[in-house]
């Protein structure tokens, strides 16, 4: 994670995220790093829908893909990026270990991830696999991915 925070300081870049099934994992992963005060906004753990909406995801998203979808990951990112204007809105959704009784799709350790670069008005979507035994290491996973993406995209 280091070498993102180095990489986004140097570029005088900034990212927030609105984050659910990492519960806030990505945020703490970059807050551990010395100096990345300057790079990060805000981090947002919307682990329900009803606080996913509140935040700005619209009902009608959540309703005609689900709250699983890239469709909502998307509104994630870009409204994260808008309410801490940063240059990076990184949205992630996603089910992690058990069924969720509240939401249609239950695929189970799929993840919806993506990046919204407010500059270009561009998206990076990803679904992905999950993989780990327990819940942290799946949580890792992802984070892990996020980064190598995020670096990628900005480097």
């Amino acid at each position: 994670m280091k070498n993102l925070v180095n990489l986004l300081k140097n570029k005088k870049l900034t990212i927030s995220s609105m984050e659910s099934c990492t519960g806030g994992l990505l945020s703490s992963e970059i807050t551990n790093i010395d100096g990345s005060s300057k790079i990060f906004k805000l981090g947002l753990v919307t682990y329900s829908n009803e606080y996913k909406q509140l935040f700005g995801v619209s009902e009608k998203t959540i309703n005609e893909y689900t709250v699983y979808s890239n469709e909502v990951s998307k509104e994630m990112a870009k409204t994260v990026s808008n309410i801490a204007k940063s240059d990076f809105g990184i949205g992630i959704t996603g089910m992690l270990g058990t069924k969720d009784p509240n939401n249609e799709n239950n695929n189970i350790n799929t993840v919806y991830i993506s990046i919204y670069n407010k500059q270009d008005d561009a998206y990076n979507n990803y679904k992905i696999e999950a993989y780990g035994n327990t819940r942290i290491e799946k949580k890792m996973y992802i984070v892990n991915f996020v980064r190598e993406m995020l670096y990628e995209i900005c480097k």
